[in-house]
C-alpha cells in the first residue's frame, strides 16, 4: 500500500475492550499506531483472500492439456448450430 495515496474514506470498527486491548499491544509491538496496524493487515489478508478466488492453480501436466484444448478446440455442437440457425432466421425477419 503506498504512503503517498489520499485517504479519504474512512472505515469504523466496532469491538470489545480485550480485543481492543489486544490490537493496541500488538500494534505496539510492530510500532505503528492502531490505524496503521489494522489497516495493514487487512489489506494483506484481503488481497490473500482476492487472490485465493481469482486464481487458478494447475498441475504442470493439466495446465498442458489446458493449452492443448485452447489449441485445439471442438467444433461447434448441435445445441451451438442450432442458436446459430435461430439467431440468422430472426435477423432475415428484421
Amino acid at each position: 500500500m503506498s504512503q503517498t495515496a489520499n485517504k479519504d474514506s474512512r472505515l469504523h470498527i466496532r469491538c470489545d475492550e480485550r480485543t481492543r486491548q489486544l490490537l493496541d499491544k500488538a500494534a505496539g509491538y510492530a510500532h505503528v499506531n492502531l490505524s496503521e496496524f489494522v489497516l495493514s493487515r487487512a489489506v494483506a489478508a484481503a488481497e490473500r483472500i482476492v487472490q485465493e478466488q481469482e486464481s487458478i492453480t494447475l498441475r504442470a501436466e493439466d495446465f498442458q492439456a489446458f493449452l492443448a484444448a485452447l489449441d485445439a478446440p471442438d467444433g461447434p455442437n448441435t445445441a451451438l448450430r442450432r442458436a446459430v440457425e435461430r439467431h440468422a432466421e430472426r435477423v432475415e425477419r428484421s
